[in-house]
Order: C-alpha cells, then sequence, then structure tokens
C-alpha cells in the first residue's frame, strides 16, 4: 500500500465534543464499555484512530457495528495499519505468498478468516479462490473499507493512527507509513497543531512503570492514546475527550474489563522500578516458584519476581509478558481493577497504571 494518504478535512460545529479512540483491535465489548461510559451522542464527533480490527475476537461484528453506528452518528472512522492489511486483501494479490499464506493460518481471529467463515468458504489453499468470494460476498463491508481515510486534519487537530513526519503537503506522503510508524514519540517530532495518533501501545514509552494512560506532550502538540486493548492483559482502551475542536482542556476515560475491588488498606508507591516491555524482555530464570518465579531481566540486570503465567520460551530462550516490579500508591478506599491475584499480593491498576499492592482488597465490586 505505497498509493498516497486519503485526507479529509471536515468542520466541526462550535462547542462540539470530540472524542478519539484508537485500536480496538476487534474488542467489541471494551467499545461498547467505553462508549456507554464516555456517554456518547449522536451529536458528538467520534474519531477512530485506526486499527478498528485484527488480534481481538470480535472483528467482523465490529466492523458491522461501527458500519451501522455511521448511519445515527458523527463518525470519522480512519483506516490503521491492521485495517489497511485486510483491505489488501480485498484489493489484490500483491502480498499473498510473503504475508497472507502465513499471517491468515495463524490468525483464525483475522477479519478475513471471519469472513470466510460465516460465508461458508473457508480455505486456505487458494487465495485467489478466498479473494473472489470475499469480493462477491461482502460487498458493502469491503466498499466501507476502500473509503476510510488515512488523516483528518482540521483547524487545530490532526488526526492519523501512526504519525506524520510533518504537516506539509500531508497529501504527498506514503499511506502506509502513515499507518504503520512505530516508535512516534521517540522520533523527536513537534508540531503547531496537535496530533493525534494510536499504533504504538503508550506502555512501551516507559522503562519505569507501565502506564496505559493518554501521553500528552503540550510542548510538541502530541498526543498518544493506545492503551494496548487486545495485545495486553492489563491493557485498556482509551478515549480522548476534546471538549470542543479549539479547546486543551483534555480529559480521557478508558475501560479495561477487568474486575474490580476496593483498597482496604495504604501503600506508598515504590521509588525505583522497572517496566520489562515488548521486544526487550529477556529473562534468566533464577528460582521457580509456585505462582511467581525470581528472574534477572537482562537488558536491565535487575532481580524481580515474574508471574508464571507470564513467562514464555522462544527461540531464542526464555521471556515474558509486560511485567513490573512497581508498587502502586494507594489510600484506603481507592478503586482498583484487579489483573492478578497471588498469595503474596495482586497486581492491579489505578489511573491506568499497572503495579503491586500488598495490603487487603474487598470484594470484588
Amino acid at each position: 500500500m505505497d498509493t498516497a494518504p486519503i485526507l479529509i478535512r471536515p468542520r466541526f460545529r462550535p462547542g462540539q465534543r470530540i472524542i478519539a479512540v484508537s485500536d480496538i483491535h476487534g474488542n467489541l465489548p471494551f467499545f461498547q464499555g467505553l462508549m456507554d461510559k464516555a456517554a456518547l451522542r449522536p451529536e458528538d464527533a467520534l474519531v477512530l484512530v485506526g486499527d478498528l480490527m485484527e488480534k481481538g475476537p470480535d472483528s467482523l461484528a465490529m466492523l458491522r457495528h461501527l458500519m451501522a453506528l455511521s448511519r445515527t452518528h458523527t463518525l470519522y472512522p480512519l483506516c490503521g495499519n491492521c485495517d489497511g492489511l485486510v483491505l489488501n486483501f480485498f484489493e489484490t494479490d500483491r502480498l499473498d505468498s510473503r504475508f497472507f499464506s502465513s499471517y491468515l493460518p495463524r490468525h483464525p481471529e483475522s477479519a478475513i478468516r471471519q469472513m470466510a467463515r460465516e460465508g461458508g468458504f473457508e480455505q486456505l489453499s487458494d487465495l485467489p479462490k478466498l479473494r473472489a468470494d470475499l469480493r462477491r460476498t461482502f460487498p458493502e463491508e469491503w466498499a466501507w473499507l476502500r473509503g476510510l481515510p488515512t488523516i483528518l486534519e482540521s483547524e487545530h487537530l490532526v488526526f492519523v493512527h501512526g504519525g506524520v513526519p510533518s504537516l506539509e503537503h500531508m497529501e504527498r506522503l506514503n499511506r502506509w507509513q502513515c499507518m504503520k510508524n512505530d516508535d512516534f514519540l521517540s522520533q523527536g517530532r513537534a508540531f503547531d497543531k496537535w496530533v493525534i495518533v494510536g499504533h504504538w501501545p503508550v506502555t512501551l514509552y516507559r522503562p519505569d512503570i507501565p502506564s496505559s494512560a493518554p501521553i500528552l506532550l503540550r510542548e510538541r502538540k502530541i498526543a498518544s492514546i493506545d492503551g494496548a486493548c487486545v495485545l495486553k492483559a492489563d491493557g485498556q482502551l482509551n478515549a480522548l475527550i476534546l471538549p470542543s475542536e479549539d479547546s486543551e482542556a483534555f480529559s480521557w476515560l478508558c475501560y479495561d474489563g477487568l474486575p474490580q475491588a476496593l483498597a482496604l488498606d495504604g501503600q506508598q508507591a515504590s521509588r525505583d522500578s522497572v517496566n520489562i516491555r515488548w521486544g526487550r524482555a529477556g529473562l534468566e530464570l533464577l528460582e521457580q516458584g509456585e505462582e511467581l518465579s525470581l528472574c534477572r531481566h537482562l537488558e536491565s540486570g535487575r532481580v524481580l519476581p515474574i508471574l508464571n503465567c507470564y513467562l514464555r520460551q522462544g527461540p531464542e530462550g526464555l521471556w515474558c509478558e509486560d511485567s513490573t516490579d512497581y508498587r502502586l500508591p494507594v489510600s484506603p478506599g481507592d478503586r482498583l481493577s484487579v489483573v492478578q491475584r497471588t498469595k503474596d499480593g495482586t497486581l492491579c491498576k489505578k489511573d491506568g497504571v499497572t503495579g503491586w499492592y500488598y495490603g487487603r482488597l474487598s470484594d470484588i465490586l
């Protein structure tokens, strides 16, 4: 997908609330829960900053839900790299041999596989035939995907899934590079309009504390809002709320689907901690435990207990899902999302931040 981006410039009404959500990844219950929490109204402008589908269990249902929502609400869905891959399969056979022939067998949750199952023609031995079947059976879904813009620009705002190098001549950029732009915040960009992006889970940016809360860099006018919904056990779906197009009074909401309990005891935050992140998660096992095992994080040298259910063995050795030794700051009465209980403590979330709590918890609310 090396064509130019599709750029739209809608006019928002004065005082119109804007809700930005990114990286739903086919998780329809999270999206519905978040919209209930945000009290979405037809007069709001809902901007979906890409990756509506793939990786989660409800990609086809999510697509159809958004198609229906676009008929009753003010909806601006943008194309992310995952949505672009689904569209790419409909459009061309260019990636069949070097991508889809290996991707589709490994991803039964893909929107492509879900459509094929619904149509009664799920077979992967003949991808050109599968493509022809999908085009014939799902023309409305294909047309909706084809119409997804890449970039939304207004007077004070730019929404794009991955990021842009500058705001000059955006119509000349490479569409795919606008959608898949890894580690955008580390590129040193700054803008004179707010640029709202998703794609890169925000928790990957911090080496010390695992936080899925949106990152607002006011001096650079960048907001990064991917809360790692579906991708991580403690991931969440974020909504960035703008009271109007010209306001910088941002607020945010999230939905993580986790059970909640009240803290009964207080606890001080750690002064020093590590956030073991995807791609930097190699470990050495020091002592096997019943629920947690003592490990050395190879990159930092840090020794810490890791949940056994987070340990993975790969071709290059032992690694783990995102893990931490951070102790949350907690006051009695705080509402905590419960990620994992153990005999020694509970992995919890508070205000989008994941860490350990060693006090007593109420029953699940």
